[in-house]
Formats: structure tokens, C-alpha cells, sequence
């Protein structure tokens, strides 16, 4: 089985290196990939690279773990973010409903309005509030219209231990300031990019033998917390470690005291019962994850 990975070096695309390595061959590009490789293509701006590079790998699963994940500078750049976010994965659809290959890829809590307190269900009305959002919707319609076997995750609050992450950020402005700033009223889950990665392979090991898996899926960490909460969690865990912090104080703000130029949802819960009953998994609540990340972090 051959394993066509596109973003093999952001966050999930690190993790799902480690993954998905067990499954079969995996063929990993990245947008330089061309620069060693000249005939595969793993940028998501050239379209005609990417469908030469699927004619030429006939991979048995495509898997597009990149993205245009500016948020605020998608209101400027939308042209480029629909190109990245929508024309690529419609072309990745088209290419594997060619060659009857599985398309993965990965969608956000930013089709919704953020509205109400319940979990969103994946049957629930979509309403982005960004231009980003719009190009991420965009992007599922379009894997969907195509007829190709995918597997379409959402998921929200991500991060890894590779690269920078807002625990990170956490911990670098709490070693320099004595209060931070952090925004309570936006509730989610942070999910560790090693999580979906691990879901993913694990999908798939199912999805391949039983094709009416297809489909939409909402994939995160269990429970819920607040950027605030998030954040006075990873500074008292890093704490307890042994870091030395300067922050004292970690005043609660409103959304609208950090004005941004894309508007974020202020509900983020996911409701993931149809992943779990689907693929017969127990997702863990989002403190095991960014705990393990933080002592890969601060250890090293």
C-alpha cells in the first residue's frame, strides 16, 4: 500500500510521519519537496503539480495534512486561502476518485458560528464567520461532491510538540511578564496533533476494509476549557516542573477586548459520538495531551 502525505512538516503532519510509517510506503512532500524531488509536487498552490504528482505515485491514500491556517490574514489574502484551502483538496478529490485512492483531510470548528452552549454535531447548520472558515467549508463541499472514498476530520484548538503553539506562547510571556492577558469567553478542547495522528492511522486501518466509513467525522480531545483556563493550567503544571515564571496574574478578558480581523467562533465544542461509535475508540480528555507536550517540551 502506497501513502501520498502533503504538509509533512507542520504539526500533524510531523506526527502523522510517525503514524502512518506502519501502514505501507509513505511518500511525504512538502511545498519545497519539488526543489530534491522534480516531479512531485507537495505545494497546494500548483494545482497542475499536484494532479501530475498523484498520476505519477497512483497512491492508494492521499492524505493533505496542510493548509493556509493564517486566520487573521486570510481577510486579505482570501484569493490565496481559497486556492490552498478550497481549489487544492477539489483537485486532490478529483485525482483520487480517478485512481479510486482514499483522500484524509483535516477541517475546523470554523464552519460554525460559535453560537449556543450544546457540542456541534456534524448534521448541525454551518455558518463560518471568516474567510477562512468559508474557504475550510469550501474545501469539505468540495471533497464531498467529488465521489471519492474520504475521510473529512474537524477538529479544533491543535497543537503539537513540534513548532510553536499557544502553550508555548504561554510559557515564553509568563517568563517575561508579570500578568497575562488571556481571553475566557472562547470554550473548546485543545487535541494533540500526535491524537489525530493516531486516530488517523487507526481510521484508516478500518476505512480500508469498510468503505461505508466515508465520511464527515468531528475529531478532538474530550472535555472542554477556556483559552484562559488553558492557559493557567499549562503555567501551574510548567510550575509545578520546576520552570521559574515571572507571571503572577492571569486576568480573564472578553473576545471583545482583543479585537482581531477574523472573528472567531466562541463555541468550539465538537461533539465526536460519531467518530467514537464509528471507529470503536475512547478519545482522552485534552489535559493528558498537553500535559505529555509539555514535559516533552520543557525537558528538552
Amino acid at each position: 500500500m502506497k501513502i501520498m502525505l502533503l504538509g509533512k512538516n507542520g504539526q500533524l503532519g510531523w506526527e502523522l510521519q510517525r503514524s502512518l510509517a506502519p501502514l505501507g510506503e509513505l511518500v511525504a512532500l512538502d511545498r519545497l519537496s519539488q526543489q530534491t524531488h522534480p516531479l512531485l509536487c507537495g505545494d497546494l498552490t500548483n494545482l497542475e503539480g499536484l494532479r501530475h504528482t498523484i498520476a505519477t505515485l497512483k497512491p492508494d491514500i492521499i492524505v493533505n495534512a496542510a493548509a493556509y491556517t493564517a486566520v487573521d490574514k486570510a481577510e486579505s489574502e482570501p484569493k490565496l486561502a481559497q486556492l490552498i484551502n478550497t481549489k487544492a483538496p477539489q483537485v486532490l478529490a478529483q485525482e483520487a476518485h480517478k485512481i479510486g485512492a482514499w483522500l484524509v483531510h483535516y477541517s475546523t470548528d470554523y464552519v460554525f458560528d460559535g453560537s449556543g452552549n450544546r457540542a456541534w454535531c456534524e448534521s448541525n447548520v454551518t455558518r463560518p464567520l471568516s474567510e477562512y472558515g468559508q474557504t475550510k467549508l469550501a474545501g469539505e463541499q468540495a471533497i464531498q461532491d467529488s465521489g471519492c472514498k474520504h475521510l473529512i476530520f474537524r477538529t479544533s484548538w491543535v497543537y503539537g510538540s513540534k513548532g510553536n503553539n499557544f502553550a508555548k506562547t504561554m510559557l515564553r510571556l509568563a517568563s517575561e511578564r508579570e500578568m497575562l492577558s488571556v481571553i475566557h469567553d472562547q470554550v473548546g478542547a485543545p487535541t494533540s496533533a500526535a491524537m489525530l495522528a493516531d486516530c488517523t492511522a487507526h481510521a484508516l486501518c478500518q476505512a480500508m476494509s469498510s468503505p461505508e466509513l466515508t465520511g464527515l467525522y468531528h475529531l478532538a480531545a474530550s472535555g472542554q476549557t477556556t483559552w484562559h483556563d488553558y492557559a493557567t493550567f499549562v503555567i501551574k503544571h510548567a510550575q509545578a516542573m520546576g520552570k521559574e515564571l515571572l507571571a503572577t496574574e492571569i486576568k480573564p478578558i472578553t473576545t471583545s477586548e482583543y479585537p482581531t480581523a477574523a472573528e472567531r467562533p466562541l463555541n468550539s465544542k465538537l461533539d465526536t459520538t460519531k467518530f467514537c461509535n464509528s471507529f470503536n475508540l475512547v478519545l482522552p480528555e485534552w489535559q493528558q495531551g498537553v500535559i505529555r507536550m509539555l514535559h516533552e517540551s520543557i525537558e528538552n
